[in-house]
């Protein structure tokens, strides 16, 4: 499989960016459908308040999520960077020490939300109604963390070694395997939203056997060896500094989606927590296939940085940058332009419609140029910039949207400053983070690999 990962020095930038990044954004789309077709059938066939229910679980979702992305997206830039550099064992005892870590956090979660599942629900935001739909499907979803840490954690590893393909099939069985059995499992056997939670965790199931299969195989140029499982400090101390960032940009959604949940709660009732459910979906929608094709194309610049490929790094974040500013000003304009289209994809009660065509051109507007951070941040990871990354991260969520959000309804009285903050947030990072791109690339491509922190 060598050739797999020699490309990445060779190919044509244009090419390898295709070849890598189209696989990845097809697997992110797919791995989406997870959530989104539950919530289509929910929403249509159950009712606006189990949607809401479900919708609920979010934080949770999202927050176990954080902890895979903690592991895959700081481990697979390190394990690139270690390839590029031609020191093979490295980049094997990173994947391994990631499996120990995965299993780690699995046992913790686990322990953690099956405690406080109940108190925590209604703290953001449900209420007598909601409970019993996010309660039945929050504690079926729990028994599936283990494949849910395996299937997003151990993902990138496969990237990283371009083998972009047999991340996207991992994706894809799980998601069509989904697809199949939400109908069966919530109107053939009746078990409603349990029965989307059942047929979630049994299809992250066939993904992590698939994934875990190829990373033990002879097919894989980095295999999970059981003589590197056993923990190595240093080595984790390194996928936590560079994890630390992805882990704040998924975990503070959680926090995001309880601050908003309870705010929209307060000022606005049930139906505004509805229209979250929709608007956080349709920014799933706009986020994830530029995500995927960036976490596709990432591997590309940390094997070029760890070879010390300087013109080909510069080649690559310059087109990964203009792919992801235009798509994101492109896709989120068409969720401008048509609200009402995109709510009743998850829902046909016209209240809830409504809300969505007023607030969510609000919402999503600062998306518009949100691509210069999505693009700039992807350079960062794949330099192995943990510091920069890190401050980011913090920034759009936890110094920015969480005040905004607090502050404005607070002062306004008025349940559309909750929608507010969150364009506000998402233009200043997006700004700040392009200002700092431009005065620090110069001197990280200088410094070269010494510079990965």
């Amino acid at each position: 499989m060598a050739h797999s990962e020699e490309r990445l020095g060779t190919e044509k930038i244009g090419r390898l960016i295709l070849s890598m990044g189209i696989p990845t954004l097809i697997a992110q789309v797919i791995n989406l459908l997870y959530n989104i077709v539950d919530r289509m059938y929910i929403g249509h066939m159950v009712g606006p308040e189990a949607l809401t229910g479900v919708g609920l679980t979010l934080p949770i979702i999202m927050l176990i999520s954080a902890f895979s992305a903690f592991v895959g997206a700081g481990g697979a830039p390190l394990a690139a960077i270690a390839m590029g550099q031609g020191d093979k064992k490295r980049a094997e005892t990173i994947l391994s020490n990631a499996v120990t870590m995965l299993c780690f956090f699995t046992v913790v979660l686990m322990a953690v939300f099956f405690l406080i599942e109940k108190p925590f629900l209604y703290f953001i935001g449900a209420s007598d109604v909601t409970y019993p739909y996010a309660g039945d499907y929050l504690r079926i979803y729990l028994l599936g963390t283990l494949f849910v840490q395996i299937v997003i954690g151990l993902n990138p590893f496969i990237t990283a070694q371009g083998q972009s393909k047999i991340a996207m099939l991992s994706v894809l069985i799980g998601a069509v395997l989904n697809i199949v059995l939400d109908p069966v499992f919530i109107f053939v056997f009746k078990m409603g939203v349990k029965g989307a939670a059942l047929a979630t965790i049994i299809s992250q199931f066939a993904s992590a056997l698939w994934a875990i299969r190829f990373l033990t195989s002879g097919k894989t140029s980095l295999r999970i060896h059981a003589k590197y499982l056993k923990p190595q400090w240093r080595i984790m101390g390194n996928v936590a500094a560079l994890g630390i960032s992805p882990f704040i940009m998924q975990s503070t959604e959680s926090l995001i989606s309880v601050v908003l949940s309870s705010g929209l709660q307060k000022y606005g009732g049930d139906i505004y927590v509805g229209s979250l459910t929709i608007l956080q979906s349709i920014m799933q929608m706009i986020n994830t296939p530029i995500s995927g094709f960036t976490q596709g194309v990432q591997p590309i610049l940390s094997y070029n940085f760890g070879a010390g490929n300087t013109e080909r790094v510069k080649e690559t974040y310059k087109k990964i940058i203009a792919i992801t500013v235009t798509a994101s000003f492109a896709i989120t304009l068409s969720a401008m332009v048509l609200p009402g289209m995109y709510a009743r994809i998850f829902t046909n009660d016209g209240e809830l419609i409504a809300v969505v065509q007023r607030v969510m051109p609000v919402f999503v507007a600062g998306m518009l140029i949100f691509g210069v951070q999505m693009g700039c941040q992807t350079t960062f990871m794949g330099l192995g910039q943990a510091k920069i990354s890190l401050f980011m991260a913090l920034l759009r969520k936890v110094f920015l949207l969480v005040p905004f959000a607090i502050i404005f309804p607070m002062v306004t009285k008025d349940v559309m400053s909750i929608y507010f903050a969150e364009c506000s947030a998402d233009v200043i990072a997006a700004v700040t983070c392009g200002i700092v791109f431009l005065c620090n690339i110069k001197k990280i491509l200088a410094r070269g690999p010494a510079a990965a922190e």
